[in-house]
């Protein structure tokens, strides 16, 4: 099944029918090309003859495809060996009992999810802008196919070597997991950093204005992210949602966001929310009541503040990172003082209690507002 059209023209050969002949016209010959470029096989069947090759049922194999993105395509004859093939991989570890069908498609729709986007953005921002024609004299047609063939191997080695380290990194933070259960529902940070009145600023900025600004927006956020030791879980435009193991970590990565997008001009003011508890994670994405929480919080923040949960303070109290209570850490640091105590740890974090108040759907919460100590 092609990533970029299933139900595009097929090749000419002498079992193309008249719905395929039909089909052929629409596309020009480097399409096809390109095509064959990039799949590196020719289209040989239909999805029943692809679904009858690898030994699985039609109506599985339509169930894999979906999941994967792809869209149904009637019988016209789009497939090739790498199809099938694909088929019977995922039918082989239903068969041998590593996973359900209902995981194989699991596993289907976050593979076709994740490459569809990285597909996308090559497509539209990287190769485009490679292939401006002005910089060579030659059309982007003309260029597209060489350019394509030179970057094909070379994409292809470094996303596979991207999986496999990302790959490690999820398997290391899974098996340090204390049982079965917290495999899966895991306790962590979790945190929004949101843009404020974003939505004045999209009937203000020219489109290509605002594509930049949220460019730049998303990559500040995920160079932070990732160098702090956090997980980047999402962007939704002007806000992006992010994990992280430890609440300090989370704490750093989130003063970090507002200390850098406040001393970029072209950035509006910035809030940020972080919840701590259990998380379930699924696909890559987390769910539950501590991400709702860490939402709720983002959209109650003043602006350029970070906002977090009463769990969330627990948990740095606990670590050491922010004191339980700043009476007492004034009072032990008076005490050093004098000479008659030891002074206290050197803390990273202040909190400050907020009032509390009432929030739909979650009660009454206690939020903290978080700053650098001292």
């Amino acid at each position: 099944m092609t990533a970029d059209d299933p139900g595009a023209a097929p090749a000419r050969d002498e079992d193309t029918g008249p719905e395929d002949e039909a089909a052929a016209t629409t596309d020009g010959p480097l399409a096809i090309r390109l095509e064959q470029l990039i799949l590196g096989a020719d289209r040989r069947y239909t999805p029943f003859q692809a679904a009858r090759a690898a030994g699985v049922s039609m109506d599985l194999a339509a169930r894999f495809w979906r999941a994967m993105g792809f869209a149904d395509i009637g019988q016209v004859k789009a497939l090739t060996e790498a199809d099938v093939l694909a088929l019977r991989r995922l039918a082989g570890l239903v068969e041998a009992g590593l996973l359900s069908e209902a995981m194989a498609v699991q596993v289907a729709r976050s593979t076709g999810q994740t490459t569809a986007r990285l597909a996308d953005w090559q497509i539209d921002s990287f190769l485009e802008g490679l292939t401006e024609p002005a910089d060579t004299g030659l059309t982007r047609t003309e260029i597209t196919y060489p350019l394509v063939e030179l970057l094909l191997p070379e994409l292809e080695e470094f996303l596979v070597y991207v999986w496999r380290r990302q790959l490690a990194a999820a398997t290391g933070r899974v098996v340090q997991a204390q049982d079965d259960a917290e495999m899966v529902d895991r306790r962590l940070a979790v945190g929004f950093a949101d843009l404020v009145g974003f939505t004045r600023l999209t009937r203000r900025l020219e489109e290509e204005e605002l594509g930049e600004l949220v460019e730049a927006f998303e990559t500040t956020c995920a160079d932070l992210v990732a160098a702090h030791g956090g997980r980047l879980i999402k962007t939704l435009g002007d806000e992006v949602l992010f994990s992280a193991d430890d609440a300090g970590i989370a704490a750093e990565i989130g003063l970090r966001l507002i200390e850098t997008m406040t001393h970029d001009e072209t950035m509006p003011e910035l809030r940020v929310g972080i919840a701590f508890g259990t998380v379930t994670t699924r696909m890559g994405d987390v769910f539950g009541t501590t991400v709702n929480l860490a939402s709720r919080l983002t959209s109650i923040a003043p602006k350029d503040t970070v906002l977090v949960d009463e769990a969330f303070a627990e948990e740095l109290g606990r670590t050491g990172e922010a004191p339980v209570s700043e009476a007492d850490a004034a009072a032990a640091q008076k005490a050093a003082d004098e000479g008659t105590g030891e002074p206290p740890p050197p803390y990273r974090f202040a909190l400050q209690p907020m009032w509390q108040r009432p929030v739909r759907g979650l009660g009454v919460i206690e939020p903290w507002l978080l700053s650098r100590r001292g």
